[in-house]
């Protein structure tokens, strides 16, 4: 069967567009279907149809001009035709005769002229012919689904929930999209037998079908359009939390998470500082993207890796957190609308498994003090992160070793509340980063300096720090990795603000490599 030779071009997918039409399409297949799906299914739909629509109209647009050769059809002279078998070539039929061939029987021959000023002879009134029949409307590569969802997806599903999120009428669970005017009403006793059995579990997560079957729930001829409604009236209740990552729903009761889970703790609370970034020179936006901070606002891209390694700051230390920068993000689940994600870190050298949360919103992963304390880390502790093969997993491990007697930077409680360093020996049980470093032997002191502290202004903190560090080196340069590691522990600051500070402020000179000193001329701190 002939097929006609319709091309959608690449731009046509990268400048794509949402209208209310499609809008409208994807109400009714889902009204139509009675099944809910994700924005990434939706858009394959979408992409079908809006082939099919651009099909139709080419075909529409390319038969305008003329009709189409069929050879059971006759023709006149003068007649414009356009020929499928040719490749959509246009002509005028100039002539017309009896054909003359026994085997054919009755049948005419007409004569065209093409626009590229060739001419053909062809037969009409033919009606046994292999091109009679119409042609089909076959994509070409440029129309392929799957060569469209792999180039423009991604892209294509942004800018689909993006504009479904706009429309009332659909509601989103767990990335799934489906009419709210279909939804099966949940009783709110079903709710209430809810929290009994999530009450009962500890606060560990229930998948919605086991939190179905434990309440009883009865089953309707849609079992999925249940258990979307199901989502969907847990969702609107502010007792539950979805908790599940990427292709998982888990339900847990907002009361039984943990409090660094509800609420940013205090020591990782950043309070915004307006900085210029047009201070920052090339080293220290090199710096910024290395110390893998949540809170950095480096463009540098990251190549996808399979394991990196990041150094324990004091702040998540103290919280037991590690933080979702830019380079470790994609190790770590994530789901569209679930601020909280319960799964599971995997200890990488004895195999322990251990429940942690990402917090999405503050751009940290909380569960790992214990493990901290078991592994005898300090601030300045490299770990590393592992890429898992198992959805919802992710393997962490510490570089630890046989206890080694090291010089380390202590922090230690100064007479006016605040702190002091010193350099002491002390039994070190993992790598560490030495300009990061620090020992802390009493949590409690330098909590009670950070609520004395951390209100401050960033300058004159920077200032008291860079002094206390400074006497611990015979020349008194400090690198900007130290301090920005020291202020962090009375003050939660990201390392531009602080990169910012000192290129900006003539309190403090650059000696070379990122490292400084106080000015001459800089006030001492009392």
């Amino acid at each position: 069967m002939t097929s006609l030779p319709l091309k959608l071009p690449a731009e046509y997918w990268s400048n794509f567009t949402v209208l209310k039409r499609d809008i409208d399409f994807i109400q009714n297949h889902l009204f139509e279907t009675e099944s809910p799906l994700t924005a990434r299914e939706l858009a394959a739909v979408l992409v079908e149809e809006c082939i099919r629509i651009e099909h139709e109209a080419q075909v529409k647009e390319q038969l305008s001009s003329g009709d189409l050769y069929l050879p059971k059809e006759t023709y006149q002279i003068g007649q414009k035709l356009i020929f499928p078998s040719l490749a959509m070539k246009r002509g005028q039929v100039t002539a017309t005769r009896p054909g003359n061939n026994p085997d054919l029987g009755t049948f005419e021959v007409i004569e065209v002229s093409f626009e590229d000023g060739t001419t053909k002879q062809l037969a009409s009134a033919l009606a046994d012919h292999k091109l009679n029949a119409p042609p089909e409307q076959k994509a070409n590569p440029d129309t392929d689904l799957h060569t469209i969802l792999a180039l423009f997806g991604d892209d294509i599903t942004r800018k689909l929930n993006l504009a479904l999120e706009k429309d009332d009428s659909l509601v989103r669970i767990a990335g799934a999209w489906f009419p709210q005017a279909l939804l099966v009403d949940i009783g709110v006793g079903y709710l209430n037998l809810a929290e009994a059995v999530l009450e009962m579990n500890g606060g560990e997560p229930i998948s919605t079908a086991l939190l179905m079957e434990q309440v009883d729930l009865p089953r309707s001829s849609n079992p999925k359009l249940t258990e979307f409604s199901m989502n969907y009236t847990l969702q609107e209740d502010g007792r539950f939390d979805e908790v599940g990552s990427a292709g998982e729903v888990l339900w847990c009761l907002r009361r039984l998470e943990p409090e660094e889970v509800q609420n940013i703790p205090a020591v990782l609370k950043y309070i915004p500082v307006d900085y210029d970034r047009v201070l920052l020179t090339p080293q220290m936006l090199a710096i910024e993207a290395q110390l893998d901070d949540e809170l950095s606002e480096t463009e540098q891209k990251h190549p996808k890796a399979d394991e990196v390694t990041i150094t324990l700051t004091y702040p998540h230390w103290r919280t037991g957190t590690l933080p979702i920068s830019p380079r470790v993000r994609s190790f770590f689940p994530t789901a569209i609308e679930s601020p909280r994600i319960r799964f599971t870190l995997v200890d990488g050298k004895t195999g322990e498994r251990m429940p942690a949360w990402v917090v999405r919103e503050y751009g940290y992963v909380f569960g790992l003090r214990k493990w901290y304390e078991k592994q005898k880390l300090i601030p300045g502790a490299y770990i590393v992160i592992h890429r898992s093969k198992v959805p919802g997993e992710v393997i962490v491990e510490a570089k630890t070793h046989r206890p080694t007697r090291d010089w380390v930077r202590t922090v230690l409680s100064g007479s006016d509340g605040g702190l002091v360093f010193a350099l002491l020996k002390h039994e070190i049980f993992c790598e560490y980063n030495e300009r990061m470093a620090v020992v802390v032997p009493d949590v409690n002191a330098v909590d009670a300096a950070f609520t004395q502290k951390s209100r401050l202004p960033l300058n004159k903190l920077v200032h008291e720090m860079l002094q206390k560090l400074a006497g611990l080196t015979p020349q008194g340069h400090v690198h900007a990795e130290e301090l920005y590691s020291a202020v962090n522990i009375l003050r939660r600051i990201p390392p531009a603000p602080l990169l910012a500070v000192l290129a900006g402020s003539n309190e403090f000179t650059h000696v070379g490599d990122l490292h400084f000193r106080l000015a001459e001329n800089a006030p001492e701190e009392e």
